[in-house]
């Protein structure tokens, strides 16, 4: 599996983990367990994403970094076969 792939398929696990939790939160809202948990998967996916960012693009229009250039219609977008 390359690296691509790895990332998206962090970033995918951190985002099902964090809303798990989040839910999990809306009824447990003194569980200092769970908002570790999510504070720490938080982080983690905010680093796999920006690793993927810097490496293969936005995953998002609204991660574009080129000031220059508007450069999200260009993909191959993240869901496409091309891409991975």
């Amino acid at each position: 599996m390359n690296r691509r792939t790895q990332l998206l398929r962090a970033i995918q696990k951190y985002d099902f983990a964090l809303y798990d939790l989040m839910l999990y939160l809306d009824t447990h809202t003194s569980c200092r367990e769970a908002l570790a948990l999510f504070r720490k998967y938080k982080e983690q996916r905010e680093k796999a994403v920006r690793e993927y960012t810097s490496r293969f693009g936005s995953l998002q229009a609204d991660q574009q970094q080129n000031a220059q250039e508007w450069e999200w219609g260009k993909g191959p977008y993240p869901w496409e076969k091309e891409a991975n």
